[in-house]
């Protein structure tokens, strides 16, 4: 089958690539000279050589601490505008059958909770979340009009070689020592490696429809953090006692933005927050991979 896949540069897509390859005919779009076909999804409408079976919209501005006064229409340009522009092509060079786009739990806007399914409303309020809800709903629209077949991803944290995100933070922060455990660190999160992204394109292949991807099992921030370490041959990290962590952060709310801690990071480590997967394990047979005893910090030579 013949697969057009954005983002393949990015952090995911460069994982998702090569494993793709091995099930199926792809060409890859993107900014990057290195792609197939070297365009800008936010300012031009593509011309395609062909048309596809499946297309993967894994091209996307991902979530950024550091906020900027463009932000907003950074976000818009690149997820809902760049969708927009990928599925004009496609109308010109023949739609697909199917439609499978990357989004992200982030669509939720939850701060706290365990197991929220799919069915949650779609409350996010940062303009990542706010762009991502919009181009799930032109998507849908769109693949509803012209017949296509849509799967919506919805990733946690995705862990692979050299994350990004907050996974990435952690990394760089325990490895600079900028990053200590809040008491036990029994706070829980929802994860999941980005090859298990390949696994679900093909098990939506005959039932489409919107999913939570995550492993199921939710580590601890304990849990990851002795992971990482230990690939650092490190030991873990120091820990400190609530009222301590809170007295810093707000010593970090005065010092801005940039700051190892503050409050909204520490709210991030003090409130589990879990997804379920249980929708795609009991409707597609999914068996994910477990983050913990798969995550390896760098490319294996």
């Amino acid at each position: 089958m013949k697969m057009l896949l954005t983002g393949a540069s990015g952090f995911v897509g460069s994982i998702l690539l090569p494993l793709l390859c091995k099930e199926y005919d792809v060409t890859t779009l993107g900014r990057g000279m290195v792609n197939d076909i070297a365009l800008d999804l936010t300012v031009n409408v593509p011309t395609l050589p062909d048309s596809f079976d499946i297309v993967l919209h894994a091209a996307g501005k991902t979530y950024v601490r550091h906020r900027s006064k463009n932000e907003w229409q950074e976000f818009y340009d690149v997820n809902v505008q760049g969708t927009k522009n990928l599925c004009r092509a496609l109308e010109r060079s023949g739609v697909p059958e199917r439609f499978v786009f990357l989004s992200s739990v982030a669509v939720y806007g939850c701060v706290e909770g365990e197991d929220v399914t799919e069915e949650a409303p779609l409350n996010g309020t940062h303009p990542y979340a706010q762009s991502k809800i919009i181009a799930e709903r032109y998507l849908s629209e769109w693949c509803t009009v012209h017949g296509v077949a849509l799967t919506i991803l919805r990733p946690a944290l995705i862990a692979g070689p050299n994350p990004v995100g907050n996974l990435g933070a952690m990394i760089r922060g325990l490895k600079r020592g900028f990053y200590f455990r809040v008491g036990n660190g029994e706070t829980r999160k929802s994860v999941v490696m980005a090859q298990d992204i390949v696994t679900l394109v093909r098990l939506t292949s005959e039932k489409p429809g919107i999913y939570n991807v995550t492993d199921g099992r939710h580590p601890s921030l304990a849990e990851l953090e002795d992971v990482i370490c230990r690939q650092m041959g490190r030991n873990g990290p120091l820990s400190v006692p609530l009222w301590f962590a809170r007295i810093l952060a707000r010593c970090g709310d005065m010092a801005g933005s940039r700051v190892p801690i503050n409050s909204l990071k520490l709210e991030k480590l003090t409130k589990t927050l879990t997804y379920s997967n249980k929708k795609a394990v009991e409707l597609l047979g999914w068996k994910p991979v477990d983050v913990l005893n798969s995550f390896k910090l760098f490319t294996e030579c």
